[in-house]
């Protein structure tokens, strides 16, 4: 296994090896993707402002990390905003920012502590992918949205992404639980650290 962090946790195989990898790499993780030129908060800060309604609320960051997506959302006056991660050193580092109203550890992939219907909006950045969440968490989000909320994600769309995920977002379109809005052209998610990786930001509605 390498000992690059980004490798780390892409190469975790259960959820426990992907909490060590984050909680390791806390303290350096928005410095190291910087680095890369990463570009999915940026992006995906940018897709909400426009198809999420200013005053949505509450919000769900599915997977915060230390809060980099949502630093420009908070700016903006959107909120109240809830975060969830599987890294306690990840929540360490967003609850330095205050962005957040709340913040829970928990676990994407497995049945999330909300009820259903919570949420009016949901941003999940960089997560539900290859070596992170499952495809199956996307079932969960719908779940815990209300309807009419927007979900706003981030997808690979490169060689490396796994059919199973677009398959899972088609299967919650043909059974009706959500509808497309909009889906961003492929761009280089780090060009300057990983520039075979492309990502798109998609937007889901839920019915």
């Amino acid at each position: 296994m390498s000992d690059r962090p980004v490798d780390r946790s892409y190469q975790a195989e259960t959820p426990e090896q992907a909490r060590s990898a984050y909680d390791d790499w806390a303290e350096s993780y928005e410095a190291d993707l910087c680095a890369t030129g990463y570009r999915i908060p940026a992006m995906i800060a940018a897709v909400f402002t426009r198809y999420v309604p200013a005053d949505a609320a509450p919000i769900l960051d599915a997977g915060c990390g230390g809060g980099i997506q949502a630093e420009p959302l908070a700016e903006l006056g959107f909120g109240p905003m809830t975060g969830i991660d599987l890294s306690e050193g990840m929540l360490k580092v967003a609850e330095r920012k205050g962005l957040y109203a709340a913040l829970k550890q928990q676990v994407m992939g497995e049945r999330l502590d909300f009820e259903d219907d919570q949420f009016a909006a949901i941003i999940c950045s960089g997560v539900i992918t290859p070596g992170h969440a499952p495809p199956h968490s996307f079932q969960e989000l719908v779940r815990i949205a209300r309807p009419g909320a927007r979900i706003v994600f981030s997808l690979r769309s490169d060689a490396r992404q796994k059919p199973e995920y677009p398959a899972a977002i088609d299967g919650l379109t043909h059974a009706g639980a959500w509808k497309h809005v909009f889906s961003s052209r492929a761009f280089h998610s780090m060009p300057y650290g990983e520039p075979n990786v492309l990502h798109k930001i998609h937007v889901y509605e839920v019915l």
